[in-house]
């Protein structure tokens, strides 16, 4: 087993999804070159189509497209989105974790947010699929947006050094996302990466967040960069043993 670096870069990214799919890859991988010292890099949650039910089968084929692209494009970081993606007949918001030109993790949304419409037109995944996985000695688990309310979740997610959380939070319940994504933090002692939309209805509210509630956070800009630090983390599990 690879041993936990010391420290780790991390790329949150805060924007908003235009209209012109293309254009939202494109950013995206302008960002990827531009921060290609960093390690981890999170977007918002389905940030290269939004929502779009209008056209569902359009943003699926795009969706794969990119993810194609992004699979030839992604080296030694890790690139963490959601896409909206066929899956048979349905379709589905499936998180990606990109690594060394792999799609290493796949994880379908599970909790569908009944007021924006998703359980209408997207199909839920399982529920056991929301657990713990490593890449390279650190261990990583993934919440998208809505799951982000859901204690029991937080259960099957201990014992993660960084929690990933790709999300479309609308600015209405801004402060239930700014305090859920700080307690995960704390309670489970490891760190959160939260990634929102910065669209003018979107919450923002992107954060690193330390296992001791710390926060790198700055609604006015549209990357917000951080590290994760590894010794911090052994710190406080050892410090406040939650046995």
């Amino acid at each position: 087993m690879i041993g936990k670096p010391k420290k780790m870069e991390a790329v949150v990214l805060q924007l908003p999804s235009k209209k012109r799919y293309q254009e939202n890859l494109d950013r995206l991988l302008e960002e990827i070159k531009v921060h290609q010292d960093k390690q981890i890099i999170v977007t918002p949650e389905v940030y290269l189509t939004a929502y779009d039910y209008e056209h569902l089968v359009t943003a699926a084929k795009f969706s794969a497209k990119a993810l194609k692209l992004l699979k030839q494009e992604v080296d030694e970081q890790i690139v963490v989105t959601t896409l909206i993606l066929e899956d048979g007949d349905e379709f589905v918001n499936q998180a990606v974790v990109i690594h060394n030109h792999k799609v290493v993790h796949r994880q379908d949304k599970v909790k569908l947010f009944k007021l924006g419409d998703e359980d209408i037109y997207l199909t839920a995944g399982k529920k056991k699929k929301i657990k713990p996985f490593e890449i390279e000695g650190v261990t990583y688990a993934l919440l998208i947006c809505f799951e982000l309310r859901f204690k029991d979740l937080w259960k099957q997610i201990e014992g993660a050094d960084i929690v990933l959380v790709p999300a479309r939070w609308g600015l209405p319940r801004k402060k239930h996302l700014e305090i859920l994504s700080s307690a995960l933090a704390v309670m489970n002692q490891c760190y959160v990466l939260l990634s929102d939309a910065s669209d003018s209805d979107m919450a923002s509210s992107s954060a690193i967040i330390s296992p001791n509630g710390d926060r790198i956070m700055d609604d006015t800009k549209e990357v917000i960069e951080g590290e994760v630090d590894f010794r911090e983390l052994k710190k406080i599990r050892r410090y406040i043993v939650m046995d």
